[in-house]
């Protein structure tokens, strides 16, 4: 998606997710605040999974330059799982909705969970520098889990940073 009218789709999308929930937002109010028909919004948004995964999509890309900081592997992990945390702690409404529209069975959202399943793996493979596949694996999955537990509502996104330390230390102890 990279038109204008994409673009304000999801700029309307973001906004109407803010304001109403995932629960209440439809694909029809979406279009209307961005002053389009649903036609048009159905043309490229199919499924309020789509919109939602997409939004985490470009959420991910905003911060996808920044370097992790840190003077060691752990630590570099432990920015990046803490940096990720803290971002969807402050977007409450995105990190509700992205959780179960990643978990769908919708054919909509598959390639944007591949790139974004792709994009934390290049992140935690650049924190975690010579760590080794398995520990980068081992880290993503943990992430993913976590994230998992953050949605279902098991802890809030800043108690996942504050747990995922431990984890991540533990995981790159075993790396070495």
């Amino acid at each position: 998606m990279s038109s204008t009218t994409a673009e304000r789709l999801l700029e309307a999308g973001l906004d109407e997710l803010r304001a109403v929930g995932a629960e209440t937002l439809t694909i029809r109010t979406v279009a209307q605040r961005a002053g389009l028909s649903p036609a048009t919004a159905y043309t490229y948004l199919a499924s309020k999974n789509r919109l939602y995964a997409e939004l985490f999509w470009r959420f991910l890309l905003e911060d996808a330059d920044v370097r992790p900081d840190g003077v060691d592997p752990v630590a570099r992990v432990q920015w990046v799982t803490r940096r990720l945390g803290e971002r969807l702690a402050a977007a409450p409404e995105l990190a509700a909705a992205v959780t179960p529209a990643l978990l769908s069975h919708d054919p909509e959202v598959e390639e944007l969970r591949l790139r974004i399943g792709a994009e934390l793996v290049r992140r935690f493979e650049v924190a975690a520098g010579d760590a080794g596949a398995e520990a980068v694996e081992a880290l993503t999955l943990a992430f993913s889990g976590a994230l998992l537990q953050a949605g279902m509502g098991l802890m809030t996104y800043a108690e996942m940073a504050d747990r995922l330390d431990v984890v991540v230390a533990v995981i790159m102890r075993g790396s070495r």
